[in-house]
């Protein structure tokens, strides 16, 4: 396992998705996962450390884990099949560890609000990495500007 750390996230110009860009902690390969816009706002929003006035999914998660008990180890992006990515969230409940199938924008989004660590299984690392990132910071600022423009009723 290698562990990552988020470091962009924003809007592909070529195919106008969502895109999450994690690099190695301790190296130079970076990995884009294509996501979707309300993983990439609750991604974004944990980023910032902005807190929404009601509760996303991803922090309703992460209130369900703590009222059960339960305690987080970290994430790990496990698999690519198909060009899906696959993950797992590693919890503990009373001792018991317990793996909890997960897309992989969803785990990040909550690892971020519980502050632990994510991880990349390496031999889907060495499949898909990258030397540098593919986002150049002009599409970074301008995904963030359209983050912070969004109002609530855009979400239908």
């Amino acid at each position: 396992m290698v562990e990552v750390k988020v470091v962009n996230v924003a809007i592909d110009v070529r195919s106008k998705m969502p895109v999450i860009i994690l690099k190695e902690r301790k190296g130079e390969k970076t990995l884009p996962i294509w996501i979707g816009l309300f993983e990439a706002q609750s991604i974004a929003l944990a980023l910032e450390n902005v807190k929404p006035p009601r509760p996303l999914t991803h922090d309703l998660a992460k209130s369900l884990i703590e009222k059960l008990k339960g305690k987080v180890d970290g994430v790990i992006i496990n698999d690519l099949k198909n060009n899906t990515f696959y993950a797992r969230i590693m919890m503990k409940q009373d001792g018991e560890s317990i793996q909890v199938d997960s897309r992989p924008s969803d785990a990040i989004a909550l690892a971020l609000r519980l502050k632990v660590p994510i991880y990349i299984n390496e031999v889907v690392l060495d499949k898909v990495a990258l030397g540098e990132s593919p986002i150049k910071d002009e599409e970074i600022k301008e995904f963030k500007k359209k983050l912070k423009d969004l109002k609530p009723e855009d979400f239908g």
